[in-house]
């Protein structure tokens, strides 16, 4: 280990390394000045932006790209939550033959909001909330891969509804299914 760190560096690594040094505080000051654009421009957006990075797994980066994706009127937009859920292809696909549904695809959309949402869903997977719940008890019997659409799904759906309602999010808890399942055993009994 001592010995890789002991060598020589020629002018032409020199220089190597200095273009490459120079390409990194380029692409640097040109992050910043992409991201002092993109507060200003949502700015007047504040509320909203906070509303979204209320919800686990989004972040302010991350509510500020959903915001872009679906608009600022999202009442307006979208008269429902399916509907805006439809239009970023977070829905299983049609696939049914002779009265049988097959397993199909999920449907084309906004795949800049459909991988924003998904990347989201995945950091939630560990977290002891609702939507980790959701995430665990989903790959446990599909797989990681629809558990990430499933949570996704679900983000968009309460993104539609904190932002038509001006709420904050309220977490209904790791245990929600287990309560759900017992309420449900109740109700039999």
């Amino acid at each position: 280990m001592k010995l890789a760190l002991k060598g020589y560096i020629n002018s032409h690594q020199r220089l190597m390394l200095k273009t490459i040094l120079g390409h990194i505080d380029f692409l640097t000051e040109q992050i910043e000045m992409l991201d002092q654009e993109v507060a200003k421009r949502v700015s007047s957006h504040q509320e909203d932006v906070e509303i979204l990075d209320s919800i686990p797994g989004i972040a302010t980066r991350m509510a500020e790209q959903i915001l872009s994706e679906i608009g600022t009127d999202v009442k307006k937009q979208y008269p429902t939550a399916a509907h805006m859920c439809s239009w970023a292809g977070l829905v299983p696909g049609q696939n049914e033959s002779a009265g049988k549904r097959k397993s199909a695809k999920t449907k084309k959309g906004n795949k800049y909001l459909k991988s924003a949402l998904t990347e989201a869903a995945h950091s939630v997977r560990g977290s002891k909330n609702y939507l980790g719940a959701l995430y665990r008890r989903t790959a446990s019997g599909k797989g990681k891969k629809r558990a990430g659409i499933v949570v996704a799904h679900a983000i968009l759906r309460i993104s539609y509804y904190l932002l038509t309602r001006k709420e904050l999010y309220v977490d209904l808890g790791e245990d929600h299914f287990d309560k759900q399942r017992q309420q449900l055993d109740d109700s039999k009994a």
